[in-house]
């Protein structure tokens, strides 16, 4: 199995509380996710994040196509980081690391995604051919949607 690394970082004209508020609550994902992914939440307990909480939703990642799509959040530390994994969904592996650090004028955001898809040589393909592009959109995407957010 083919492992694959996307890593994004951003800097958010916001304080740490205030950014921990917006990004820890899986309210606001679709907020910062292309309207193309057909993003919805189907099922959450509104709780504030904690570990071990199940989030799920529909996704059109390609074509149009819904999947589900299941994650736990497995770790969370206030202000600093929180870690989602796919449960059910369409990866073989997502695990999905979120880390805060304040600066001296505001927070930078950094995530890291760890990958697999599954097929195979049809996913490694698949990857190179869609869906890191796609990754890249939906991360680029989230760039400009927190850029208009927070630093205007």
């Amino acid at each position: 199995m083919k492992v694959y690394t996307k890593k994004t970082e951003q800097h958010v004209n916001a304080s740490l509380e205030e950014c921990w508020a917006f990004f820890s609550s899986p309210r606001n994902l679709q907020k910062i996710t292309p309207e193309s992914m057909g993003f919805e939440i189907k099922d959450f307990d509104e709780k504030n994040m904690y570990a071990g909480q199940i989030i799920q939703y529909k996704v059109s990642p390609l074509f149009g196509i819904k999947l589900p799509w299941v994650t736990e959040i497995t770790f969370v530390k206030d202000n600093s980081y929180f870690i989602d994994e796919q449960r059910f969904g369409p990866y073989t592996l997502w695990h999905h690391k979120h880390f805060f650090e304040a600066t001296e004028n505001g927070v930078l955001m950094i995530d890291l995604v760890h990958y697999a898809l599954p097929l195979g040589f049809i996913g490694r393909i698949m990857n190179t051919l869609v869906v890191k592009n796609k990754l890249k959109t939906i991360f680029d995407y989230r760039k400009v949607k927190v850029d208009e957010l927070f630093n205007k």
